[in-house]
């Protein structure tokens, strides 16, 4: 096992939450993987930014396995993850947090760290119990929703009315673009990984008027206190 026990992938809204630490660069065969080796709560933790600096890039070429290979190879073991996402249910508005235990992939990304061999990896479990169960023990009483479907969409832009009332039937009860494919990629290098989500706003067909990308990140903001309070106070095993 090396230096870090835990990694915290922070996404939109997040990535300035910390600052302050060393910059790092590993070479993977996916490609660079850039994080930052910091300290939160007193324990060394490498945090990557999602989005890289400036939330330049877009969900659908965030390079996911660039980032778990690299967890891999620096022997970093666990994963958390802050998720913006859309609720699907009216009951759960803006500002929700939510522990997703598992997920509706329809991104269509086919992503895999086993591009070239035959690996079939079970998938019973998206998201890892004995994290979810530290995020959970962390987090103050009836502040985050246990149990939640993750509907991960391809994005960039925001679902249609139509897609959301599908994906309620479903089963989905949040969506976002980035948290199940970090899910799929994760579990498939050994790294256990779980994300809290805060809900940014209702999904289309739910909410009034048309939503901007802006309002998502505003909304984020919002959450992060509460959400990096959660990861302080994490027990890992």
């Amino acid at each position: 096992m090396g230096k870090w026990r835990l990694a915290i992938i922070a996404g939109t809204g997040a990535s300035g939450a910390v600052t302050s630490g060393k910059r790092m660069s590993v070479p993977t065969r996916f490609g660079v993987a850039k994080m930052l080796a910091t300290k939160l709560g007193g324990a060394d933790v490498l945090l990557v930014s999602r989005h890289c600096a400036g939330h330049h890039t877009p969900p659908h070429k965030v390079e996911y396995r660039a980032f778990a290979e690299a967890l891999r190879l620096l022997g970093c073991p666990q994963c958390v993850g802050t998720a913006a996402v859309g609720s699907l249910r009216e009951d759960w508005p803006a500002g929700t947090l939510a522990l997703p235990i598992d997920i509706l992939d329809l991104s269509a990304r086919n992503l895999t760290m086993y591009p070239d061999e035959v690996v079939h990896t079970d998938f019973t479990h998206p998201f890892d119990p004995e994290l979810r169960a530290a995020l959970l023990a962390a987090a103050p009483p009836l502040t985050l929703h246990d149990g939640a479907v993750y509907v991960n969409a391809n994005g960039p832009r925001f679902e249609s009315p139509a897609e959301i009332r599908a994906m309620r039937t479903l089963g989905g009860d949040v969506i976002g673009m980035t948290a199940g494919s970090e899910a799929v990629v994760m579990h498939e290098a050994g790294i256990k990984y779980a994300v809290v989500c805060a809900v940014t706003n209702l999904a289309a067909g739910l909410s009034q008027g048309e939503l901007t990308h802006g309002e998502v990140t505003e909304a984020m903001q919002a959450s992060m206190s509460q959400i990096f309070q959660i990861f302080e106070r994490l027990r890992l095993s």
